[in-house]
C-alpha cells in the first residue's frame, strides 16, 4: 500500500508536514548564521566568512533540489517520499551538533578550517534543498500542485525569517554557539517524532528516533564543557571568565599578575602594560585642552580608559557610550577586572549610555571638552564606519569650540595607511591633526590621532600628576610621530567614507601581509 492508494491526507497530517518544513527552514538558517559567526570569530574576516557561507549554502540548496528528482521515482512513490524526508531530518540532527564543534577542534590543531566550513555548509545546504521538493511532492499526493507548492514555500520562508531573528536576538546572547548547536540538533528529531505519530508508515522509524533522541540530547549536554576545553586550548593562559553577548565573544585569561581581555579571539589588553596604552590615549588630549570638565568616552566598556579620565581633578561629568552591556557587566562584577579599572564605572561622575555610538551620538546633548574614541581596529566595514567622515562630523557637533578629539589608530608600524587615512578623514572636516605613538609591549608601536579646530597651536600641555608611564617629560616628547611610523613620502591614502570604507582594506593590507 502506498500514499497514493490512501485517502487524501488528513488536515492533521498536512499541518504536521508544513510545521516540519517551517522548523527545518529555521534550523538550516540558524545553523548557517552560526557557522558564519563562528568562522568570523575564529578566522577574523567577517565579510569573507559570511560570503562563503551564504553563497555556498544557496548553491548547495540548488544541488539538493536537483538531487531530489532521483529519489522516490516511480508510479507510486508516496511511502518512499516520506521515508526520504524522515532520513533527511535525521541526518540534519547530528550535523547541527557536530559542525560547530568540528570547526573549533580544527582551529585548535591548525587544521583546514576554511575547507571544513565549506564542507559543513554544503551538507546543510544539500539537505535543506532536498526537503522542499520532497515535501512538495508528498503534499501533492493529496492536494493540487499549486496549493502544495504555495504552502510549502510560504512556511519555508516564514521559518527562515524566524531563524534569522531568533539567532542574533535570543540564541546567541542567551545560550552561545555550542549550547545553541545542542538545542538545534533536537529540533529535527521533534519533527520526526510528530511525523512518526501521525503517519502509519512512520512506525518503522520509531525505534531509530527513540534511540537518536536521547543520544543527541546527551551529546548536546556534554557539548558545552567539551567546547570550553577546546576554547581553553586557544589561549596561552587559563580562562577565568567567558561570555557570549549578541555583539561578541568575551574571554578573560589570567596567569599570575597578567590579566588579558580577548574580544572574538583578538587581544584587547594585557594588565602588565595596558597603562601605557590608556595613559597615551587619554592624557595628551586632556592636557592640551587644559581644563576639561565634560568628557565623552566612546567604547572602552572595560573601564580602563575611564580610570585615567577620572584622575583629572576638574572633571565633573564623563559620558561613557558603550555598545555591549555584557562588557560593562563584566567590568563591574569580575573581581580581577574591577580591581584593574579601580571600580571606575561606579564613580558618581560617570553616566553610562548603552547603544551603537554611530546612532547614539546624535542623541547626546551639550558639548564636551574632550572626546575620546577607543574603538576596536577598523578591520570590517561596520567598524570602519566609526572612523568615517560622517561619524567624525557627528562628533564635531558635540565638541566644544576649544575641545580636543582623540582616537586610537591601530599600529602605525604594521599598518601605516590606517593612521594616515584617519588623519585624512579628519582633515576633510577642516580639523588640525597631530598624530603620535607609544610602544606597548603586548602590541608593539601603537598610534593615535589627536584633532582640534583651527590652525592654532594649543597652549603648552601641563600634566598635573605623574602616571606609571606618562609624565611631563614624556608628554613634551610625544609629538611628532617618528619618521619610521609615518607613511612613506609620496604614498597617498584616501579618507574613509561610509560608501567607501577604505580603512578595512588598509587594516588588512598591513606590512605583515606583504612579507
Amino acid at each position: 500500500m502506498t500514499l497514493r492508494t490512501l485517502p487524501a491526507l488528513t488536515s492533521l497530517q498536512v499541518r504536521v508536514l508544513l510545521a516540519a518544513a517551517a522548523l527545518s527552514s529555521t534550523v538550516s538558517l540558524v545553523l548557517e548564521l552560526m557557522l558564519a559567526t563562528q568562522a568570523s570569530y575564529l578566522l577574523g574576516d567577517h565579510a569573507l566568512a559570511t560570503g562563503v557561507v551564504i553563497g555556498t549554502f544557496l548553491a548547495a540548496m540548488g544541488l539538493g533540489a536537483w538531487l531530489s528528482q532521483f529519489l522516490a521515482v516511480g508510479p507510486e512513490p508516496g511511502f518512499v517520499l516520506l521515508q526520504w524526508f524522515l532520513a533527511v531530518e535525521l541526518a540534519l540532527a547530528p550535523l547541527c551538533l557536530l559542525a560547530p564543534l568540528a570547526l573549533f577542534a580544527l582551529f585548535r590543531v591548525g587544521g583546514p578550517v576554511w575547507l571544513a566550513l565549506v564542507v559543513c555548509t554544503v551538507l546543510v545546504g544539500v539537505l535543506g534543498g532536498m526537503e522542499i521538493p520532497l515535501l512538495t511532492r508528498l503534499l501533492e499526493c493529496g492536494q493540487q500542485l499549486r496549493v502544495a507548492l504555495a504552502r510549502v514555500l510560504a512556511l519555508d520562508y516564514l521559518g527562515a525569517l524566524v531563524g534569522a531573528l531568533l539567532f542574533p536576538l535570543v540564541l546567541l546572547p542567551w545560550l552561545g554557539l555550542l549550547p545553541t548547536a545542542g538545542l538545534l540538533a533536537l529540533v529535527p528529531l521533534v519533527s520526526c517524532v510528530a511525523i512518526a505519530v501521525v503517519f502509519p508508515v512512520g512506525r518503522r522509524w520509531r525505534r531509530s528516533i527513540a534511540v537518536a533522541f536521547p543520544v543527541i540530547a546527551l551529546a548536546g549536554w556534554g557539548l558545552v564543557p567539551l567546547g570550553d576545553r577546546i576554547e581553553d586550548g586557544l589561549y596561552d593562559d587559563p580562562v577565568v571568565s567567558r561570555l557570549q553577548s549578541r555583539q561578541q565573544r568575551i574571554v578573560l585569561t589570567r596567569r599570575r599578575d597578567d590579566l588579558r581581555l580577548f574580544l572574538d579571539g583578538q587581544l584587547q589588553f594585557s594588565s602588565l602594560d595596558e597603562y601605557r596604552y590608556h595613559e597615551a590615549l587619554v592624557h595628551p588630549a586632556m592636557a592640551l585642552q587644559g581644563r576639561p570638565q565634560r568628557v565623552l568616552l566612546l567604547g572602552a566598556g572595560d573601564g580602563l580608559a575611564l580610570r585615567e579620565v577620572l584622575r583629572w581633578p576638574g572633571v565633573r561629568q564623563v559620558d561613557v557610550l558603550e555598545l555591549d552591556p555584557a562588557m560593562v557587566k563584566l567590568a563591574r562584577e569580575q573581581p580581577f577586572l574591577r580591581r584593574l579599572n579601580g571600580a571606575s564605572l561606579e564613580d558618581k561622575r560617570v553616566r553610562l549610555v548603552i547603544g551603537d555610538a554611530f546612532e547614539r551620538v546624535r542623541q547626546l546633548r551639550g558639548t564636551y571638552d574632550v572626546i575620546i574614541a577607543d574603538f576596536p581596529d577598523p578591520a570590517t566595514p561596520p567598524l570602519a564606519r566609526l572612523y568615517s567622515v560622517t561619524f567624525y562630523g557627528r562628533l564635531l557637533r558635540r565638541l566644544a569650540p576649544d575641545g580636543m578629539l582623540v582616537t586610537q589608530a591601530s599600529t602605525p608600524f604594521f599598518s601605516p595607511k590606517v593612521l594616515a587615512s584617519i588623519q585624512a578623514t579628519l582633515k576633510e572636516l577642516n580639523l588640525t591633526t597631530r598624530p603620535y605613538g607609544v610602544d606597548v609591549p603586548s602590541f608593539g608601536p601603537w598610534g593615535f590621532v589627536l584633532a582640534h579646530r583651527g590652525q592654532r597651536q594649543p597652549a603648552q600641555a601641563l600634566l598635573p600628576f605623574q602616571g606609571r608611564w606618562i609624565d611631563q617629560g614624556q608628554l613634551d616628547r610625544l609629538f611628532p610621530l617618528s619618521r619610521d611610523l609615518a607613511l612613506p613620502p609620496g604614498e597617498r591614502v584616501l579618507p574613509n567614507r561610509l560608501h567607501r570604507p577604505v580603512l578595512s582594506d588598509y587594516q588588512r593590507q598591513g606590512r605583515w601581509r606583504e612579507n
